[in-house]
This record gives C-alpha cells, structure tokens and sequence, in this order.
C-alpha cells in the first residue's frame, strides 16, 4: 500500500491544543523547557496567560498540575515521554492516580523513531509505566488524524490521560472524518488466518504486512488498538475466535506493554497462540528510524515473519 507521510503526531497534538484552548477557557498547558519540541509552544503563542513553561523539573510539573486540576482547570502537561514517566512517575502515582485527578499527560518523542537522539531520549517503557497507574487512560495515536481526534477526547474525558505521540512524521492511515472512541478499537482489514494487532506507528507496518502476507497466501486481519487501557478486550476476544491466531506489534519493549495486554485479555477469555513484535529486553542507539526498526525488528517484513511463525503452531 501507499505510504503517504502525514505530520507528526506531536505537530497534531500542539494545534488540538489550540483548538482546544479556543473551545474551552479551562484548558492549560504547562511544559518542562521543551516546548518547542512537544509542540505546546503553539498554544503559548496562542494563549501566553495559560502557558506555563516551569524549566527542567518534571516532578513538580505534576505537581503544579494537581494543584490546577484539583481547582477544576484541566491542565495538559508535556515533555519528552522518558523524562516525564521516568522522572515524574512518584508525582503522577500519589498526586495524579491516587487523588484521581483530571490531569492530561502528553508525552512527545515516544518509542524508537525519536532516532539520532539516541537511548536516553528513546521512550521504551513507557506504556508499561502509563498502565500500572490506576485509573489511568493510556492512549497511542497512529497519524496526525487519530491524533488530533483522540487529544480531543482525553480534553472531554473525566480522569487522567497518558497519550503517547512521536517525533517523526507518521504515515497516514486515517482521514480527518474517522470517528475515534476512547477503548474502541478499529479494525482496518478483515482475514481469516491471522489477526495483526498494533498501535502507534506499527500500524501502518501492520497493515503493509497484510499486503505481503496476502502474497504468500495469509489472508490477515489488522486491527488498531489506539486505546491501551481501557482495552477492547471484546474486539481482541472476537477476533481471537476468527482466526486463531495474533501478532500484537508496538514500538516498545515486549514487556508490559500492549502485548502483555492482550496476553492477559486473551487468557482468561479465549486463548490462542500470540507472536510479539517490539524491543527484546533492550535499549536501542542512535541512528535513522528507519535504520532502528530494521536493526530492532519492527518493520513489515518482521511483522509478517511473525504472522507466518504464528500460523504455523495453530496448525500444530
């Protein structure tokens, strides 16, 4: 299929946040000196009474945001996602899951396509940390559209929010009319041999994974689970009984993110053989995204390969 690059995911988030700052008087951003790189600079612009840039100091980025959210504002805080998972995880835990408040957190730079930056600035277990917070909303949009619609949806959501977005341009996969709802998955392809699973930017490795696939005689479904937690275990568990078999993909480690998920889901509600497609308990270098997802196995071709492994043990 056609690989038409759209924007960044964070370039969709940062004009969301605009349309939102004109919607809704109680929306604030705060950042932690990276704005321009999370792309909450355009609200600043924007709306410079209801930007807060606080410096390099995550911790008491949340905590400025519980404070705000406990006064009825809903505060957007940002930063890259290994600074403020990593560095604000105690914060968001006590202040933001335990006191359930309305804090929206939207990390940019997520996953491995942050490229040349390299292993400190390369968000890998950041799904794992977002879904061990209790009552937290966990979010990975594909393309700039999904994007912009499911930022709108955390801003109306009651309960705090984690959204992943990424640094590099995404390859589109939506349009702008595509509705999205918060734990509703969206099925882009219907097989009946296997089904592909995948959020963020594997999405799109998925869906040309079909196509090759298709070529070998695979006949795949592909479906995008954008919303991490709550999950729609019932889409999963419906495919489960069609076709057999699933490829969960995501650019993350393989450890508690949306492969341990689904494991989970699948489990306990139809069990069946699962192959997983992320980082294998590493940190990845500095190079091209697309020089990483090759070295690191996360292109279609992996994908596939996987889908062609799991076949063959539901046949066993």
């Amino acid at each position: 299929m056609e690989r038409k690059l759209g924007a960044a995911t964070r370039d969709a988030y940062g004009r969301a946040l605009v349309e939102l700052g004109k919607e809704n008087p109680e929306v604030i951003v705060l950042d932690a000196d990276l704005s321009k790189s999370t792309r909450t600079d355009v609200f600043g612009k924007a709306f410079p009474d209801r930007f807060i840039d606080i410096g390099i100091q995550e911790s008491n980025l949340v905590g400025i945001a519980t404070g705000l959210a406990s006064c009825g504002k809903i505060p957007f805080i940002s930063s890259f996602a290994c600074f403020l998972m990593c560095k604000g995880y105690e914060q968001l835990r006590v202040g933001v899951a335990f006191s359930e408040l309305n804090v929206k957190v939207v990390t940019s730079h997520g996953g491995i396509s942050v490229g040349e930056d390299g292993a400190s600035q390369q968000s890998v277990e950041d799904f794992a940390l977002a879904c061990t917070l209790a009552g937290f909303t966990v979010i990975a949009p594909s393309d700039e559209h999904s994007a912009r619609a499911l930022i709108k949806k955390a801003a109306s959501h009651r309960g705090p929010v984690y959204v992943r977005t990424g640094r590099s341009k995404a390859p589109l996969v939506y349009d702008e009319k595509t509705r999205f709802e918060i734990g509703k998955g969206i099925k882009l392809r219907d097989g009946k041999d296997v089904t592909l699973v995948a959020t963020g930017l594997l999405l799109f490795e998925a869906l040309e994974a079909a196509e090759i696939l298709k070529a070998g005689g695979i006949d795949a479904s592909v479906v995008d689970i954008h919303t991490l937690k709550p999950l729609d275990e019932a889409l999963l568990i419906k495919e489960a009984r069609k076709t057999g078999a699933l490829v969960v993909a995501e650019e993350h480690l393989v450890f508690g993110g949306l492969g341990s998920a689904v494991s989970q889901a699948l489990s306990s509600g139809f069990p069946v053989p699962v192959e997983f497609v992320g980082l294998r308990d590493t940190y990845a270098e500095s190079g091209t995204p697309e020089e990483l997802f090759e070295k690191y196995g996360l292109t279609s071709r992996h994908i596939a390969q996987a889908a062609e492994k799991v076949v063959s043990r539901k046949s066993k």
